[in-house]
C-alpha cells in the first residue's frame, strides 16, 4: 500500500497519527506513527513468515494467507482514515499523489537493492510517450509503456523477511486479459500467480506441504478448513490459467532477472483487493546470494 514522505499538493497534509506508544529509552529505534520505516520494520514488526513459507502461501491457491503483521495492519488502518479525511479515499490518494507515472518511486521510505549491482536503476519496460490522445492499451502487457505503470516498495508490506522485498506494481489500466469462461469463476475466486527465477532443483514448494506451514498463522487462525480454495483444476484450465498471467509473468521476468533474484508474484482476486479501483500486481523478490 501506498506512502508519503514528502509535503502533498497545496491544501493537502500528511496526517499524523499518535499510536498508543511503546518508546523506552532503551530502545534504539523509536516506535513512530504513520508510514513505517525500514528499521522500524526490522524491530518492531519482525518477519513471521520464512521465505519457503511465502512461497508456500503463494502456491496453496488461497491468496488470502499472506498477512501484514497485525500490529502494523493496526497502524495502517488509522493511516488510511487519516488518508481517506484528507483526499477523499485511497485512490484519490494514490493517483493524485503517490503514484508517479512512468517515473521512478522517489517517495518510499523502504529502500530497494534492484539494480544496485550494476549501479544503476533498471529502466522500465516500454517507451514513455507523450500523445495523450492514444488510445490506452486494453490490458496489461509485458510490453506495456511506462506511463501507465507505477512501480513502488509497499509502505505497508506483509510480513516478509528482511532479504525479500515486497514491490507493488500498479497500472491504470486493466491488469487481467480477458478470461476464458472456462476459467471465468476460478480466476475470479484465487487470482494469479507465479514464480520466476526458481531452478529446477528447487521448484516452487507444493501445495501438499502448506499444513507444516500453518503454525505461522496461528494468530490469525488459519486452519486448513477455513481456507478458500477451488478444486484442482484440469489440465485444459490450468493451462488457461498460466496463460491468463503470461504477461505478467514476462513482465516479472525482465524485471527482476532471473540470474539476479528469485520472485513469486501474484495478482489478488476481488474478494481480497484492499484498493478495488486501482489494478496492482504484488511481487516478493529475494536477491540471490
Amino acid at each position: 500500500m501506498p506512502g508519503i514522505n514528502q509535503a502533498p499538493e497545496a491544501g493537502l497534509r500528511a496526517p499524523l497519527i499518535l499510536l498508543p506508544s511503546s518508546r523506552s529509552s532503551t530502545t534504539a529505534t523509536p516506535l513512530g506513527e504513520g508510514l513505517p520505516t525500514q528499521e522500524e520494520l526490522l524491530v518492531h514488526y519482525p518477519a513471521k513468515f520464512t521465505w519457503k513459507q511465502l512461497k508456500t502461501f503463494v502456491n496453496s491457491g488461497d491468496l488470502g494467507l499472506l498477512k501484514r503483521d497485525k500490529r502494523l495492519q493496526v497502524r495502517y488502518d488509522l493511516w488510511a482514515e487519516g488518508i481517506k479525511t484528507d483526499y477523499g479515499s485511497i485512490v484519490k490518494y494514490l493517483k493524485d499523489y503517490r503514484l508517479q507515472w512512468g517515473k521512478h518511486d522517489n517517495l518510499s521510505l523502504i529502500p530497494t537493492a534492484l539494480g544496485t549491482g550494476s549501479g544503476q536503476f533498471p529502466p522500465y519496460i516500454g517507451v514513455l510517450g507523450t500523445d495523450t490522445t492514444e488510445l490506452s492499451p486494453p490490458y496489461f502487457t509485458a510490453d506495456t509503456p511506462a506511463q501507465y505503470i507505477s512501480v513502488i516498495q509497499n509502505d505497508w508490506p506483509y510480513s516478509v523477511p528482511a532479504e525479500v522485498e515486497h514491490t507493488l506494481i500498479w497500472t491504470n489500466i486493466p491488469v487481467y486479459p480477458i478470461i476464458p469462461l472456462l476459467i471465468t469463476a476460478r480466476v475470479s475466486q484465487d487470482g494469479l500467480w507465479g514464480f520466476t527465477g526458481l531452478s529446477p532443483s528447487s521448484p516452487p514448494p507444493s501445495p501438499s506441504t502448506l499444513p507444516s506451514c500453518l503454525p505461522a498463522l496461528e494468530e490469525w487462525g488459519i486452519t486448513l478448513d477455513k481456507m478458500v480454495v477451488s478444486a484442482r483444476g484440469t489440465k485444459e484450465e490450468q493451462d488457461m490459467v498460466q496463460r491468463a498471467g503470461a504477461e505478467i509473468h514476462e513482465w516479472v521476468k525482465r524485471r527482476w532477472k532471473e540470474d539476479e533474484w528469485e520472485a513469486a508474484w501474484f495478482v489478488n482476486p476481488p474478494r481480497l483487493q484492499s484498493v478495488p479501483g486501482l489494478a496492482h500486481i504484488h511481487v516478493f523478490a529475494r536477491r540471490k546470494t
